[in-house]
């Protein structure tokens, strides 16, 4: 696509693009593959599902650590607690049999009483929007006070463009306040739940409802803090900021405060004349340009113009840290943690109590980070520090079933500690970092030193380099070319011990489809016709050390993807290999993010973009604007979940 008609996309071809996509829109990359590179470390499809079944049943590289144990078909239900559901393509919610499940807050819902309820004809205004439950929730946790109120915290990923605008003839804004309403409905939501008469709902006028707009201020900390790179005209000292957004994934840390995720930041700058930005190398790799996603906030806010302020898309990108107690509290953006396209943050306390978090890079063929302190975590004590001074690094796979992380230092990098930070991504290049088929989700199992990380898809795989032009040859975690249905990788941290430098690593599951394919695109033998599914994204353990399984991807139901319905919700036992359908969500949805209440009697999920093409009406029904919500699931027993 030339720049004349990259330029020219409508509001509708615009909406249909993935974020990925409108990136290799904006930055098309070579069509160039490192097939020497690819002989040398390359699985193939034969020698990979030889793996798997040499296993049984889990779709197995290297060694694995952990045995899987045969379990009786009524041990298995036990440990499940419920019988696995159907695919399906309706447009509402399905839970197994004894479960039910009702909306405990949803996009547009007041969070005081001096806010108009959501308005579908007009879909609200910039001021009741900035009062309101943000839209496109994702990444999520849920904190309780010394009293037991229960105040959930909530990304506000970004907005359906053709949703939000769609009270106007073309679905795009028409003035400055729709810009503003759509700047609204991002950044976080922190809103107190309550049951009332069986139940969920948000407290009106609780203290703790607050919402983190784009123009919220925010101190900037760790190694980029004043650096040349980070000051605006705005902030020539580089200190502070305004606003987070595009948060996707999140984390908590043992201390209660949340970590909301930048994700998707170079969408929202761009410039009147898209024509005349001349795009530098390192703003290419981000894939910040003069042309942004129709968002427009470059029109009513000049720090998101490129050709007014050129610094303002290096201070986004990062690790935001929210005190959900304290709604006075100032946010802090965490440089330390690295600038990238981050998915989640999760966050493990190593036996000798030093914090490690591991971080995915959600694009194609970029990398996986963790991040170790310097200092240790002890309860009650100071932990500013521990999230300011650290090292971040970024993983090797190698084909054998080992890894390594490799260390982001001025030794290893010849940059210094604050542009390791704001280009991160091309410190992972220098070290020869795995490009990965994007690292979504990482979650740590609560019962072991394991770790997994959801790779979601990657069409790219073996076919073209990444932004930064590293070859993503075919193999190690990455065993498919051009992978349309993903896998989940998983590690164990040499002598357990999560800041150690080697790592050893197989694949969970490699989702498929079995009914169309019989080499490796029918996934691993832990697929089947009954649970299928394509591009997991978020995942989340629960106490019992299972794994939740949240799925992005393909839901057309048709040729590669037939059987695997909506997108959905699956739980994983990493003991057995064996997966089960719990929840499938309504039509042209997302299922992400996941909390459980302090009683686990409840747990909470996320549905976002529902009906994003107009297909659906999800939640509130036919002839209603679908809305982004969430989900409130309990037993009909009344007992714990997970």
């Amino acid at each position: 696509m030339n720049l004349e008609k990259k330029n020219k996309l409508s509001a509708k071809e615009l909406e249909d693009l993935s974020f990925d996509d409108f990136d290799e829109v904006i930055n098309p990359k070579p069509e160039d593959s490192d097939f020497d590179a690819i002989v040398e470390e390359a699985i193939s499809r034969r020698g990979f599902m030889g793996g798997v079944l040499a296993f049984g049943g889990v779709a197995t590289l290297g060694m694995a650590t952990t045995a899987l144990t045969p379990i009786s078909a009524e041990a298995a239900d036990n440990r499940f607690g419920f019988k696995a559901v159907a695919a399906g393509t309706d447009d509402g919610i399905v839970v197994p049999e004894g479960y039910n499940a009702h909306v405990a807050a949803r996009w547009g819902d007041p969070l005081f009483s001096d806010v108009p309820e959501f308005d579908h004809e007009t879909r609200g205004t910039a001021e009741s929007q900035a009062r309101a439950f943000g839209d496109n929730n994702d990444g999520m946790s849920l904190f309780s006070d010394k009293d037991g109120r229960q105040i959930l915290v909530v990304n506000n990923e970004y907005t359906n463009r053709g949703v939000i605008w769609g009270n106007n003839p073309d679905g795009a804004w028409v003035s400055d306040d729709d810009i503003n309403k759509g700047k609204a409905a991002q950044g976080l939501t922190a809103a107190e739940l309550a049951e009332v008469d069986g139940k969920w709902q948000i407290v009106k006028d609780s203290p703790y409802n607050r919402r983190f707009t784009p123009d919220e201020p925010m101190d900037i900390t760790g190694p980029a803090r004043g650096h040349d790179m980070m000051k605006t005209n705005a902030d020539p000292d580089g200190a502070t900021v305004l606003g987070t957004f595009n948060n996707c994934g999140n984390g908590r840390t043992p201390w209660g405060t949340y970590l909301a995720c930048e994700e998707n930041f170079n969408g929202y700058f761009g410039s009147a004349d898209p024509d005349s930005y001349e795009q530098d190398a390192a703003f290419k790799r981000y894939g910040i340009s003069g042309k942004d996603r129709g968002y427009g906030w470059w029109k009513v806010d000049e720090r998101f113009d490129v050709t007014k302020e050129s610094n303002e898309a290096n201070r986004h990108g990062y690790v935001t840290e929210v005190d959900p107690y304290d709604p006075t509290s100032k946010p802090k953006k965490r440089t330390a943690l690295g600038r990238m396209k981050h998915e989640n943050a999760e966050v493990v306390v190593n036996y000798d109590g030093r914090i490690v978090i591991y971080m995915g890079d959600d694009e194609r063929g970029e990398f996986l980070y963790r991040y170790v302190s310097d200092g240790v975590y002890t309860e009650g004590g100071n932990t500013d520090d521990l999230m300011e001074n650290g090292t971040i690094s970024v993983a090797k796979f190698w084909g054998d079933g080992t890894g390594e992380w490799l260390a982001l230092t001025p030794e290893t990098t010849g940059m210094d500690e604050a542009m390791i930070c704001i280009h991160t991504r091309q410190a992972g290049s220098i070290v020869g970092a795995t490009t990965m088929d994007r690292p979504e989700w990482v979650a740590s199992n609560p019962l072991r030193a394991e770790v997994y990380c959801a790779l979601t898809n990657n069409k790219n795989r073996g076919v073209k380099p990444n932004a930064g032009g590293d070859a993503t040859p075919v193999g190690g975690p990455n065993p498919r070319e051009a992978n349309k249905y993903g896998q989940i990788v998983r590690w164990w941290p040499s002598n357990g011990d999560h800041t150690a430098d080697t790592y050893r690593w197989d694949l969970f599951v490699m989702a498929g489809n079995p009914t169309v394919h019989q080499d490796a695109n029918g996934g691993s033998t832990n697929v089947t016709e009954g649970n299928m599914f394509n591009s997991p994204d978020g995942i989340s353990f629960d106490e019992k050390g299972l794994l939740w399984i949240q799925t992005d991807g393909n839901y057309s139901n048709e040729e590669d993807f037939a059987g695997h319905g909506n997108n959905q919700m699956l739980i994983g036992d990493p003991a057995t290999g064996e997966i089960r359908r719990f929840l499938v969500g309504p039509k042209e949805a997302e299922i992400t993010g996941i909390a459980w209440s302090a009683d686990r009697r409840t747990v909470f999920v996320g549905v976002q973009h529902p009906g994003e093409r107009g297909e659906g009406h999800w939640p509130d029904g036919d002839g209603k604007t679908p809305r982004s919500a969430i989900v409130a699931i309990r037993r009909d027993d009344g007992a714990a979940i997970g």
